[in-house]
């Protein structure tokens, strides 16, 4: 396992405060390309054997499933790969920047967005979540420089802070109201490009976006979702909730930690 994986990243005040107040960071050389190399085949394997679009055309498709192949919790897929979610220097910055005791995994997943592939609209990931705070960010890894014209993950500053557009699921619609929205509202559209060894963190209520990946290479990313240790599961308001709670939260219910065996504690 690479060394990188074991000691804790330097995670200024600055940057607490820029997450805290922006609901997002972008920090550089968090992980070495070394380590990101050792873990990307791992992570490519699982996504090409567990792929759910394979068989589907690519006009067969919905736009939420042009924007990306996703595969979640691919931890429990690849001893390889839980070794890379289950790192105490990410679940570290996690802790710092929501200003937790700890933090637990709430899932994984690989996000893979082929050449060609489309649009990843506007959207908040809490809007899935049966969770009961906003204690909650999600750590964006590019596997590979991520410029521009690859699509990486793009963000909308401050926009944790607004709660319209929270009833919408991914889709056609959540781009067009939320494009419309943020910018006459004035929330700043921050769009870089990532190096390999650079990672974004984002809280579960902040809006981003992906562009299309106009390259001709897949752009390969794996992300992971913290949450407070002390999280509750709250009251499903909404079948995507339903849906999470019994993936992810499986036997918990309403009131009770969500802390179940595919929720470990990761960090202290």
């Amino acid at each position: 396992m690479a060394s990188d994986l074991h000691s804790e990243y330097p995670l200024t005040e600055a940057q607490i405060l820029e997450f805290q107040s922006d609901g997002f960071v972008h920090l550089c050389s968090v992980l070495s390309t070394d380590t990101l190399r050792e873990y990307e085949e791992s992570i490519s394997a699982c996504v090409q054997e567990h792929n759910p679009l394979r068989e589907r055309q690519i006009q067969d498709r919905t736009t939420y499933e042009l924007a990306f192949i996703q595969v979640v919790n691919v931890w429990l897929e690849s001893s390889k790969v839980k070794e890379l979610v289950f790192i105490r220097r990410l679940a570290q910055i996690a802790t710092q920047l929501l200003d937790v005791s700890g933090v637990r995994l709430y899932h994984d997943q690989a996000l893979f967005k082929e050449p060609g592939g489309g649009l990843t609209p506007w959207h908040a990931d809490q809007y899935y979540w049966p969770l009961s705070s906003r204690n909650t960010c999600t750590a964006w890894i590019p596997l590979q420089d991520t410029p521009p014209e690859m699509g990486p993950l793009s963000f909308s500053r401050r926009s944790h802070q607004y709660e319209g557009g929270r009833d919408l699921v991914i889709s056609d619609e959540s781009e067009a109201f939320l494009e419309k929205d943020l910018s006459e509202r004035g929330f700043e559209y921050v769009m870089n490009g990532f190096l390999l060894g650079d990672v974004s963190f984002h809280y579960g209520w902040t809006y981003h976006r992906a562009e299309p990946n106009r390259s001709n290479l897949m752009r390969k990313a794996m992300t992971i979702i913290y949450m407070d240790e002390q999280m509750m599961v709250k009251e499903s308001g909404r079948t995507e909730q339903v849906t999470d709670q019994k993936a992810f939260i499986p036997g918990r219910l309403p009131g009770e930690p969500a802390d179940t065996a595919l929720n470990p504690r990761l960090y202290p």
